[in-house]
């Protein structure tokens, strides 16, 4: 495999991870970002997101001297010569051959994503790119943001590739490096069979298709999931109201190899950076085509709901009233794995107890202290023992694996009331009854 010459522009979740994993796929890469001090804790090593392998395999990529920072996006691009010492600002002689475009593109007005940090980037390296290199957009953007980006860099000779990416946070590096699929997206086939390259080692499936399906690929399968998630969601309330369990009901389900068995776990909610931000995207894409999408408007409702069923349980676990009821929170990420707190539906079920009058007091293995913004009402704490101290209830509301782990006989000690909601679904039945308490899931008998 020929190794290229690779600049990722961004350094969150997506950009950080790919740039890490190209390296270790015998790339040289330079990462960049805006924030300065942010560059110069990856020059140190030192890795902020919790992603597990993230922090080992960009140590490793430096120190193979494959991985490098830079503080901007043009220091990323620069030619030889642009240095003032007559230098690469980029570290190598060698020209830039691909540039990774991983800028946020969070949700805008309307639900609409917003390209301001794509369109600036395309802006500001346009006339540093050299003949013949290749612009990827690898964050999620609506159908029509290649021809975009082409028509703003202004260049003939630079094409532009869609290739989204379908990282699962807790699990990105694994995810990069071990794909169920290569989505790449051009009208120029040189272009896209290059980028195709810089993941043979991989060997994994590979679509090579025009920009416009690449860029529907992302969207479509997202919200497919997201869809997935609320339907689990309204069987396992039907469940409820009809005396079956929707454990032994997804299980027979999951056997059809056409549903399969991941995403059917019922919960508080789907939540984080992607399904949110992409389904009210993909509803306004399709507002704007002057398309109905019916079943997306009903997975977002159902959606929306939930944080006020999981509610409905925790009020009925402490006797109908949460006014200055003691509540102990085991979970505020919006998934286990990772320290991320954006659009978390623990943070939605916490909301709507705080606005009850309920008091808060969480744990969480990836949010130890409290995060100004998010975590607001909340008092978070470093161990579960407090948490559960004077509870009125104790409620599981992310799938931490190390929540089945905890002593349950010592936290019923220092409980007020021994009463579990499991939202989750997450813990055995049997080992608290044991304990000494009552358990509340989701969607069984």
């Amino acid at each position: 495999m020929f190794v290229r010459r690779i600049a990722v522009i961004g350094t969150g979740y997506v950009g950080l991870t790919t740039g890490a994993c190209l390296a270790s796929l015998g790339h040289r890469v330079v990462c960049a970002d805006i924030d300065a001090e942010k560059i110069a804790r990856l020059r140190d090593g030192d890795v902020t997101i919790l992603e597990p392998g993230l922090s080992e395999l960009v140590a490793e990529g430096v120190a193979a001297g494959r991985l490098s920072f830079v503080v901007g996006a043009r220091d990323a691009v620069a030619p030889v010569g642009a240095a003032p010492d007559g230098g690469s600002l980029n570290g190598t002689d060698d020209p830039v051959e691909v540039v990774f475009l991983c800028v946020p593109t969070p949700m805008g007005e309307g639900g609409a994503a917003d390209l301001a940090a794509v369109e600036a980037v395309a802006q500001e390296v346009r006339d540093l790119l050299p003949r013949g290199c290749v612009v990827v957009n690898k964050s999620t953007v609506p159908v029509g943001t290649a021809a975009r980006t082409k028509q703003l860099l202004g260049r003939r000779d630079i094409a532009v590739v869609s290739n989204p990416e379908f990282l699962r946070e807790g699990s990105a590096v694994h995810d990069f490096l071990n794909p169920d699929r290569i989505v790449v997206g051009c009208e120029q086939q040189d272009a896209a069979e290059r980028v195709a390259a810089l993941y043979s080692r991989l060997g994994a499936p590979t679509l090579l298709t025009d920009a416009a399906s690449a860029e529907m690929v992302k969207y479509a399968a997202n919200c497919f999931l997201a869809m997935k998630l609320s339907y689990v969601n309204a069987m396992a309330e039907l469940c409820e109201r009809l005396g079956a369990d929707v454990h032994e009901v997804t299980e027979g389900m999951g056997y059809d190899k056409r549903i399969g068995q991941s995403f059917l776990k019922p919960g508080p909610g789907w939540g984080g950076s992607c399904l949110p931000k992409d389904t009210h995207a993909l509803m306004q894409i399709s507002d704007a085509a002057g398309f109905d999408f019916p079943l997306l408007t009903a997975s977002l409702e159902t959606n929306q709901r939930q944080s006020g069923r999981m509610v409905d349980k925790i009020r009925g676990a402490v006797g109908g009233r949460l006014a200055d009821k003691r509540i102990g929170l085991l979970g505020l990420t919006f998934k286990a794995g990772t320290d991320d707190l954006r659009d978390s539906p623990a943070l939605a079920v916490a909301a709507d107890l705080l606005a009850e009058g309920a008091e808060l007091t969480g744990f969480d293995p990836g949010c130890p202290a409290p995060v100004p913004g998010f975590t607001d009402g909340i008092a978070v704490t470093d161990n579960a023992m407090t948490a559960a101290k004077d509870a009125d209830a104790i409620v599981v509301l992310t799938e931490w694996p190390e929540f089945r782990a905890l002593d349950w006989p010592a936290l019923a000690r220092v409980a007020a009331t021994r009463t579990v909601v499991d939202t989750r679904n997450l813990l055995d039945p049997d080992v608290l009854r044991r304990a000494g308490f009552s358990w509340v899931g989701v969607g069984c008998r």
